[in-house]
């Protein structure tokens, strides 16, 4: 594909989601493309099975060139290849960035979570933009460096949490923010998952890698591990601790993201786990847990105490009272055996927020009768100007931003959510203690004062070779 020199000559772009969100900015200056010589962006996309096939779609929906695949699974690449049959197909993220050079405007990163900061990274690093898709990163420390690197480079970056794009998410965020239910003490979010397997040891023995598999690319920078058939790849990586981030680092990107942005709930000064059985010879995640983070006061804002339950446990029977009737009715379901639930409350001081799905782009403001002519206020946060689903828009949102199309820029940068992916991890740490263990949290250090134990899991050595 043809382009002129021009093509990667890229203007500074203020940054607004740092100020507008209260949050961290990804930068005071963002690369975007110089519309006057653009000739049409061109993406890499590595993990183009499962949602990293829709990611890639998603992309090209927004008139960009898919250049290059990437999967480590030959027969989900071959069938993405089909879809764009001028792609160049690799097996390894590092062959294809060095190959593609600037042959690619975009990347995206769609892979289990332990190979997410060792491609986004070496692709900032190469002055790409990237959507990389939640959570952010595997462990703690790489989700700070990615922080970093992205505040270094000023390349636009997105993460994958698409419940951001949606205007009920955002209205929420204005409601919480306006003092509508006033002083918010405590949030109970709870979440359906996990629904692979966790709570197991390591099978013995090892079955024939399949030939149209790259294992060592798989395994990335993660301890090698022989290969067994059903076991990691291609779905049920997310309850090993060494490849995963179990049902919290899944969901809490998603189901905490609302309530986060609302009353700023980074860095918790503590977490403990409070049902928690303990991870599995320390491979797996626990099958089900509760957690509570505690917050100190922020800009003005009430201590808050924010619990999380996973596995299939549940708010107490004082913070379900307080939901609707017919919502009521499927968590007594659950109890009984039925479907799992998802959901928020935000418990404030003039009334409680619920949001009953996992984006948080739906609520109600209760008790209903306290809300009934109440009306949101005027909106703060921008709303994208793009009528699809939440993946679409958000993908839009990005590819716009690179443009210099949407002055607003990503709400979703690397600033936002490395800084939720680290709050969200650092309850994975609590997973490693006794029920009860109290573990206070300094994240200007990255590191627990009082439990050091936990301290050796805030980061990992890479394998040589896959380096961060």
């Amino acid at each position: 594909m043809s382009r002129k020199s021009t093509r990667r000559d890229f203007i500074g772009q203020a940054a607004t989601f740092g100020a507008s969100l209260g949050v961290w900015s990804s930068g005071s200056s963002l690369l975007r493309a110089d519309t006057s010589a653009l000739q049409g962006l061109s993406a890499a996309c590595i993990g183009v099975g499962g949602k990293g096939s829709s990611d890639t779609s998603h992309i090209a929906e927004q008139g960009v060139a898919i250049v290059g695949l990437c999967d480590v699974d030959q027969g989900t690449l071959n069938k993405k290849g089909r879809e764009f049959p001028d792609a160049a197909k690799f097996s390894d993220f590092r062959e294809m960035l060095d190959r593609l050079g600037d042959k690619a405007d975009i990347v995206t990163v769609s892979t289990p979570d332990h190979t997410h900061a060792a491609a986004a990274v070496r692709a900032m690093r190469m002055k790409k933009h990237v959507y990389c898709q939640k959570p952010l990163t595997w462990s703690i420390a790489e989700a700070r460096k990615m922080r970093e690197v992205a505040e270094e480079t000023g390349v636009v970056t997105q993460m994958g949490n698409q419940g951001t794009s949606e205007d009920g998410l955002r209205e929420a965020v204005e409601v919480v923010r306006s003092g509508a239910i006033g002083d918010v003490s405590e949030v109970h979010i709870w979440s359906n998952r996990p629904i692979w397997p966790q709570g197991q040891g390591r099978p013995e023995g090892e079955d024939p890698i399949p030939e149209d598999l790259n294992w060592e690319a798989w395994i990335g920078p993660s301890p090698m591990r022989p290969f067994k058939k059903g076991i990691y790849h291609a779905f049920n990586w997310r309850g090993w601790t060494d490849f995963g981030t179990g049902a919290l680092g899944d969901m809490a990107c998603h189901t905490t993201n609302m309530p986060v942005m609302a009353l700023n709930l980074f860095d918790a000064m503590a977490v403990t786990p409070l049902k928690n059985p303990g991870l599995t010879e320390g491979e797996t995640y626990p099958a089900s847990s509760a957690l509570l983070f505690e917050f100190s006061e922020r800009d003005g804002l009430a201590p808050c105490k924010f619990y999380w339950y996973d596995g299939g446990e549940l708010p107490g029977d004082e913070v379900v009272r307080q939901l609707p009737a017919s919502f009521q009715k499927r968590v007594q379901q659950q109890r009984e055996g039925g479907n799992k639930t998802s959901g928020s409350v935000l418990i404030g001081s003039k009334g409680t927020l619920f949001s009953p799905d996992d984006y948080g782009a739906k609520y109600y403001l209760l008790p209903k009768e306290d809300f009934v002519d109440y009306h949101p206020p005027e909106p703060t946060l921008p709303r994208i100007p793009y009528n699809s689903g939440g993946d679409q828009r958000q993908k839009w949102e990005f590819v716009n931003a690179i443009k210099g199309d949407y002055a607003p820029g990503t709400m979703s940068n690397f600033g936002y959510g490395g800084r939720l992916t680290e709050t969200i991890l650092i309850g994975n740490l609590a997973l490693r203690m006794p029920e009860g263990t109290r573990i206070e949290w300094d994240a200007a250090q990255l590191k627990s004062p009082n439990v050091s134990e936990v301290n050796q899991f805030v980061q990992r050595d890479c394998r040589p070779g896959w380096e961060i």
